[in-house]
């Protein structure tokens, strides 16, 4: 039966709940209550393990939070002997407007900081990605307000669209593989 980590980057914590830098937790969150699972906390992350399809997910968020992700990712990648082609991390993406998701096999961390952590400890940027697009409207310098900032009331639609199309991507990844994965949903544009 083949094995999958699912990482889903964001900050611990009610202040940062639901913000756009903590999408990856919210994608997650999506994927282990559409396959029945729960989480608990365990070392370095929350973690739930869910089956689906003969596969087995084993889906962490980390609690180390963003900027030391790669302690967490490591962590369970190591205990649950996964290789790192069978990992999927999960995360915002300023670069990409809001109607886009990206999936990469491989790829810098573009100055994320959790992706940077996962890059430094890993030793390597070959780890597939799951990149969600929360676009770049905000004012010079007020980058970080905009990141940890929530959702508007009119991006919401959009955003639980794009959340049910990133929890398919995983499900993708896993049935058809990442390559075919890319040609499905790379060129789509989400919007409602």
């Amino acid at each position: 039966m083949s094995k999958f980590l699912i990482v889903g980057l964001g900050n611990i914590g009610d202040e940062y709940a639901h913000t756009r830098h903590n999408i990856g937790f919210d994608i997650v969150a999506s994927f282990v209550a559409k396959h029945g699972g729960k989480f608990k906390e365990d070392r370095l992350a929350y973690q739930a393990e869910v089956k689906w399809k003969g596969k087995i997910f084993v889906c962490v968020c980390p609690t180390t939070f963003m900027n030391l992700s790669g302690r967490a990712f490591k962590y369970w990648m190591d205990k649950e002997k996964i290789p790192v082609e069978n990992t999927i991390t999960v995360v915002d993406d300023l670069a990409l407007p809001l109607d886009k998701i990206r999936v990469r096999k491989a790829g810098t961390h573009a100055g994320h900081n959790g992706l940077r952590d996962i890059q430094n400890i890993l030793g390597t940027d070959m780890y597939p990605k799951i990149r969600f697009g929360i676009g770049s409207n905000f004012p010079k310098g007020r980058q970080a307000d905009f990141v940890l900032g929530k959702w508007k009331p009119e991006e919401i639609p959009q955003v639980k669209l794009k959340i049910e199309k990133a929890v398919e991507i995983i499900e993708s990844i896993a049935s058809i593989g990442i390559d075919q994965t890319m040609t499905q949903y790379n060129n789509l544009v989400f919007s409602v």
